[in-house]
């Protein structure tokens, strides 16, 4: 390429109009800065707005204004230009009544029942799954205690949160004594295991038919069911892990007889010793109840007029 052709070249760098356009486009930015740097919301339409929110809510509350409300939003589409004039718009206030009732209204009695009845049904759910536990535990126990329970010597049975292991006298105490069969201690010993396993307070019974007894060392029937449980209980404490808190023990004579006691058989039945293990509600359920009868005793109240217990 000749030297010639150099000359001929344009000259370098933008376009002339370039840098005009550039000078514009920044005046024009300018412009809107400015316009928005003078800009104020529509005090009218703040005012109505302050009367809608009065309308919609009715607690008394007061609001001092500091400075006039400026837009915020480059959104915005009512501006005023210019200097801002002074408002009288100072504060907004909302205005209640005040109205004094001569009776308290407690609620929609409808609610009520409502609530009571959508509260039991919840407990009863949860007690349901609660009892189908309870219940394994004492399929449990009728699997260990098999070969005891088709011989007649105990019966295991579950109602609710409660499991009744019922020692029947034969195999268990010569008759009119407290002392326990030698071959019965073994059986002890295997409940004692399953009781450990399970949770719950334990309650030993002693009960007997209505046969008068006088020895020497029973005067009553009171005594030999006393003397009966504390068997009971002082050989389940002999084996591991059984912690004394959760026993209690008592007898009841013949005051609580299973058959009636004109029979050999119906007395064989009411002489006895029953292990009773009494289930808890869970923690939460317990804290749940509590609250409730203080809240909404009609509704405990029906939970229990099922039959299902609502103590702790």
């Amino acid at each position: 390429m000749s030297d010639d052709d150099d000359e001929d070249s344009g000259p370098a760098g933008s376009p002339a109009w370039m840098a005009t356009f550039a000078d514009l486009m920044s005046l024009l930015m300018c412009f809107f800065v400015i316009i928005l740097s003078f800009s104020e919301l529509d005090v009218i339409k703040y005012k109505q707005i302050a009367a809608s929110m009065k309308n919609a809510f009715g607690v008394q509350q007061k609001m001092e204004i500091t400075a006039i409300p400026k837009g915020t939003s480059v959104v915005a589409t009512e501006f005023q230009p210019g200097i801002p004039e002074p408002t009288p718009l100072e504060r907004i206030e909302q205005v209640t009544t005040d109205q004094d009732l001569n009776s308290l209204r407690i609620g929609n009695p409808d609610a009520r029942e409502t609530e009571a009845r959508e509260v039991k049904d919840l407990i009863t759910e949860e007690m349901e799954m609660l009892i189908e536990e309870t219940e394994l535990d004492a399929e449990m126990l009728r699997r260990l205690l098999k070969a005891e329970i088709e011989a007649g010597q105990i019966d295991v049975e579950s109602e609710g949160r409660t499991i009744v292991i019922r020692i029947r006298e034969k195999g268990s105490f010569p008759s009119g004594s407290a002392q326990l069969d030698i071959g019965f201690l073994e059986v002890l010993d295997k409940t004692g295991f399953a009781l450990n396993e399970i949770k719950g307070l334990i309650f030993i019974e002693g009960h007997t038919d209505n046969v008068p007894i006088n020895t020497a060392r029973y005067g009553s029937n009171w005594d030999l069911s006393a003397a009966r449980s504390v068997a009971v209980a002082e050989r389940l404490l002999d084996g591991p892990k059984m912690d004394p808190i959760r026993l209690t023990i008592s007898g009841h004579a013949d005051t609580r007889p299973q058959a009636p006691n004109q029979s050999w058989e119906g007395r064989a039945q009411n002489r006895r010793v029953e292990v009773v293990v009494k289930q808890p509600l869970s923690e939460s359920q317990s804290t749940f109840i509590r609250e409730m009868r203080e809240t909404n005793p009609e509704a405990v109240k029906a939970l229990d007029d099922t039959g299902i217990s609502t103590n702790p």
